[in-house]
């Protein structure tokens, strides 16, 4: 099992950053970010893997950043030049399953409870 824990969410304007962090209960080798808008599914929008290998939804890139401190157990996201269509509920996720996608935020086995993030105009 492991407990993730969110911090960082809140209301910026667009153009803002934001700095979402990720506190676990021990070391989890794939872990990630989702998000949720209301009336939208879940997407995954950022992994970072062992190797330190790091993946982006094309949404994103260039403005958000993946990072971690495995000495920590913990996973930062640096969110800049935030815009309106950011505006979610933001998850992180640990545990890809064998063969999983992350993109599909399903294939995640654990999920923190979420930090809402609103960017407005």
């Amino acid at each position: 099992q492991v407990q993730l824990v969110e911090s960082g969410g809140g209301s910026v304007q667009a153009g803002g950053s934001l700095r979402l962090s990720c506190q676990a209960s021990r070391y989890s080798a794939y872990m990630g970010w989702c998000r949720q808008a209301p009336g939208k599914e879940r997407e995954g929008v950022a992994a970072i893997y062992p190797n330190s290998t790091t993946y982006y939804v094309d949404s994103v890139k260039g403005r958000f950043t993946i990072s971690r401190d495995n000495g920590k157990a913990t996973m930062y996201l640096q969110m800049n030049t935030l815009k309106p269509e950011d505006t979610a509920m933001y998850y992180c996720v640990a545990g890809l399953r064998l063969g999983g996608n992350w993109r599909r935020g399903a294939d995640f086995v654990y999920w923190g409870q979420g930090t809402q993030v609103t960017v407005s105009s």
